[in-house]
This record gives C-alpha cells, sequence and structure tokens, in this order.
C-alpha cells in the first residue's frame, strides 16, 4: 500500500513529459563541399561488380573502391536478388549507399 501511495505522489509531483523523436541521419546541405580525395560523394557510389568471399557470401564491389557484403537472410536482410545471377547483373549501376564512405566522412567532421 505504501509503495502505490509513493508511486502516485512521485507521478504527481514529476507529470510525464512529451516524448521528442528525432531523426537519426542528418542530410547534408547541398554547399557541401566535395571530398578533397576526389572520391565520390557518400551515397553516390554504383554497383559495378560482384564477387563471393571464401564462405561464399556475395559482396559488391562499388565505384568508390569500397566492398559491401550482400547478404539474403530474412527476416534480417532481405535481398533475395543476390542469390539470382540474373536478378544480381541486374544491380549493375545502380546507387548503392557506401557505409564505409559515410563513417569517412563523419570522422573527417570530428
Amino acid at each position: 500500500m505504501e509503495t502505490a501511495l509513493l508511486a502516485a505522489i512521485s507521478m504527481r509531483a514529476k507529470p510525464l513529459r512529451k516524448n521528442e523523436e528525432r531523426a537519426s541521419l542528418t542530410k547534408q546541405a547541398a554547399e557541401s563541399e566535395p571530398p578533397a580525395d576526389g572520391r565520390p560523394e557518400a551515397g553516390s557510389a554504383q554497383i559495378i561488380d560482384f564477387k563471393q568471399d571464401e564462405d561464399g557470401h556475395w559482396v559488391a564491389v562499388l565505384s568508390c573502391g569500397h566492398t559491401q557484403h550482400l547478404r539474403h537472410q530474412p527476416p534480417w536482410q532481405s535481398r533475395a536478388w543476390v542469390q539470382d545471377p540474373k536478378l544480381r547483373s541486374a544491380q549493375l549501376g545502380s546507387a548503392f549507399i557506401c557505409g564505409w564512405c559515410a563513417q569517412e566522412r563523419n570522422a573527417d567532421k570530428e
């Protein structure tokens, strides 16, 4: 009984606060300077090739020089196209957001 009374008093003294949600990623301003090393901007990489690693997982080779594993592991990652050679080849030249380039940009800002 005492616990419930204390909880009621404490709730009255501290009303619930509104939860303000914020976006986790910010969009870079258009006037930002391009990378000094000549690499394309983060997010502007394209898939130029595919290869398999030693475990048989597919890896995309990106135009920025980085690579990215592309796994189909539902429900976490749904990329059924990775397993089909025709669908994979259809992805060549498509835009791909490179996480490595984004990390490098964030590290440069700090």
